[in-house]
């Protein structure tokens, strides 16, 4: 009996060589995927980036609201706040690895540039949790109170300070993360949640959704330089890895304001879009711009050479975190 023969047969050495490395990064870009956390549903979405479409629905714990790669890039954390729980995920692939119970309510979480801390906001709970991470394990080191309703997250460069707004209290605390105690508070406004350090450690600058501007601290000495008026409802952040510029969502006007964060001011809005801009990804070739709709079920493609909203893709209730692993770089030390 013989052997059936293959085209790939009469192939030479080379022209094999070809084939295989065209086909595993074929397959390896066909399996990566968006994932995009429906917060409303305790589920999250897996997209085709390419094709701008769901391709899957996966269960998760209760409120899964934010998610970040571990520093080695080898798994996506989903913080799951009401289930009190950590997802690991394949980054490329959103499947299941892990879970790890006992992590109370993880808001917002994020690693210090160094990667030897891990950073918990119990937003619910009114408390900042402050873990020590040996690459793999997370060993608790203290819970710090801080009023009220902790939110969002960064670290200052030294790996010293973790810097958390506190959305009811209408302030910006600084935790040193040796001590884990608070160094200082200052009031900033009404609602205040992302935080973006810009190059250099130079400015913290705030979203506050309770107004309709980012605020602009010197963190250094806890004085407030100025506030860039966006729109109603300034919320969250992502830089747009052109050294120069970084958009900011707009959660009650919609819109989306891209801000020179060496000059500090505002030099474009991204208009009509779908209610409730969140969070965002940046594709790697910094052309396009995703961004969830927490109050519309969606995600949205914003072509930034256009800066025109292209496509939307219908995903869960209140979808609110968003991660791809082929992306444009975020700059540290913000946390993604």
């Amino acid at each position: 009996m013989t052997s059936p023969s293959f085209p790939t047969a009469k192939c030479s050495v080379l022209a094999l060589s070809f084939c295989a490395s065209f086909l595993t990064t074929t397959l390896t870009h066909a399996a990566d995927r968006v994932v995009v956390l429906d917060s409303g549903e305790a589920t999250l979405s897996l997209l085709d980036e390419a094709g701008h479409k769901v391709v899957a629905t996966e269960p998760t714990g209760k409120e899964p609201h934010h998610l970040m790669i571990t520093p080695d890039g080898s798994s996506l954390i989903v913080a799951n706040s009401v289930s009190n729980d950590l997802m690991f995920l394949d980054p490329h692939t959103g499947s299941v690895q892990r879970r790890l119970e006992g992590i109370e309510d993880p808001y917002q979480l994020g690693f210090s540039p160094d990667h030897k801390w891990f950073v918990t906001a119990a937003l619910r709970l009114d408390r900042v949790d402050i873990y020590r991470y040996d690459g793999h394990n997370f060993q608790l080191a203290k819970r710090v109170a801080v009023e009220k309703t902790p939110s969002h997250m960064t670290f200052a460069s030294d790996n010293k300070t973790v810097f958390v707004t506190l959305q009811d209290s209408g302030e910006l605390a600084a935790i040193d993360l040796p001590t884990q105690t608070v160094r200082w508070k200052m009031p900033v406004g009404k609602v205040p949640a992302g935080l973006w350090m810009t190059p250099g450690d130079r400015y913290l600058l705030v979203g506050m959704t309770g107004e309709d501007d980012v605020t602009v601290v010197d963190w250094r000495t806890q004085h407030i330089v100025k506030k860039i008026t966006t729109g109603r409802g300034a919320h969250n952040f992502r830089n747009l890895d052109d050294g120069t510029h970084v958009a900011v969502t707009n959660r009650v006007d919609s819109t989306i304001s891209i801000l020179d964060y060496n000059n500090l001011t505002k030099t474009a809005d991204i208009t009509g879009l779908m209610p409730g801009p969140d969070d965002m990804e940046l594709s790697a070739d910094r052309r396009y711009l995703w961004v969830t709709f927490r109050f519309a079920r969606h995600v949205g493609v914003i072509d930034l050479t256009t800066r025109k909203l292209i496509d939307t893709i219908a995903v869960g209730r209140s979808p609110h975190g968003i991660y791809f692993a082929d992306r444009a770089s975020v700059y540290p030390p913000n946390p993604d």
